[in-house]
Formats: C-alpha cells, sequence, structure tokens
C-alpha cells in the first residue's frame, strides 16, 4: 500500500487539497487565468481561501468565464444582478473591483502586449512593487498581502513547503 504524499499543511478539505496538487504555484501565462487569480484573490480579502475556492465554480459563470473583455462592460444592471448572487461573495466593492481590475488588464495589454508580461516582470521585484504599481494604475483590491497570495498562487513565487511534493517540480519550473 502507497503512502499519500507529503504536502503542505494548509490544504484540509477535498477541494484544497485538489488545488494544492494540480494549481497552487504552477507558473501561469494565461491573461484571462491571470484575471481569474486577480479577481479570485481580490474576493478573499477578509475570508478564508476554503470559502473562495467552494465559490470560484460560481465565479467563472457570473464573470462570464473570466473573459476580461465581457467582464469590463458590465454595466449597473449587471453589478446588481451580481450583487443578489448568492453563489458569489456579494460584497459590492469587490464586484465593482472586478470590473475595474477587468479595464485596467485591458489597457495593461495595451500597453505591455499582454497582462502575464507585465505582472511577471514583477517576478524579481515582489508583492509590494506589484500592488504600488497596480494602484497607481487605478486596480483595486491589489494591496501587497493580496499581490503575494497572487504571486503564490500563479507561481510566480514557489512557496509550497520544502518537504511537500510539488516543491522540487515547480522549483525546477521556475
Amino acid at each position: 500500500m502507497s503512502r499519500p504524499p507529503k504536502r503542505c499543511r494548509w490544504p484540509r478539505n477535498p477541494l484544497a487539497i485538489a488545488y494544492h496538487d494540480k494549481e497552487w504555484g504552477v507558473p501561469v501565462r494565461n491573461d484571462r487565468k491571470l484575471f481569474e487569480f486577480l479577481i479570485l484573490e481580490g474576493a478573499q480579502a477578509g475570508l478564508s481561501w476554503d470559502t473562495v475556492l467552494a465559490k470560484r465554480e460560481n465565479y467563472r459563470r457570473a464573470m462570464r468565464g473570466f473573459d476580461f473583455e465581457k467582464v469590463s462592460k458590465f454595466n449597473g444592471k449587471e453589478k446588481r444582478k451580481l450583487l443578489a448572487d448568492p453563489g458569489i461573495v456579494r460584497n459590492r466593492a469587490k464586484i465593482e473591483s472586478a470590473v475595474v481590475n477587468a479595464r485596467g488588464v485591458l489597457a495593461l495589454r495595451k500597453e505591455f502586449g499582454s497582462f502575464s508580461r507585465y505582472v511577471w516582470s514583477f517576478q524579481d521585484q515582489g508583492a509590494e512593487a506589484l500592488s504600488k504599481d497596480l494602484k497607481r494604475r487605478g486596480f483595486n483590491f491589489v494591496g501587497p498581502t493580496i499581490m503575494y497570495a497572487f504571486m503564490q498562487a500563479t507561481g510566480m513565487v514557489n512557496d509550497h513547503e520544502k518537504t511537500c511534493f510539488r516543491w522540487r517540480e515547480l522549483d525546477a519550473k521556475r
């Protein structure tokens, strides 16, 4: 009988374990996927990651597959619909930030060619520098703590415990 793999201590339920084992810390270069993590990490502010992870599929539906072009065009009616959606975090400021940040992603793509190129340029500068620059550009829910979680999730930093089976695999990909 084989032993379960040694993993980080934080995943404690099947959804979190699957996320940890397959996604967390894997380098992400796709703009839409990066936007997804930007929205989800912002939604987490003041909540547990387990809460947001459990609502992820609802977010995917509500945010049109995390299509930043579509989200950037959400109007008052669509925002009110989101506020009434029990499947997501119904916080007016977080919903508004998704729209504002979608517009910001479009501007960054125009300036840098991709959202990915922009965010990855901060890999060695850190979360504080990324946060400061995003705020300067009008993004919301992008404080240093949120941006560090974003960098962890998207593989910009490898914060798997060194005894975790994912640490060595992912360290080789960076």
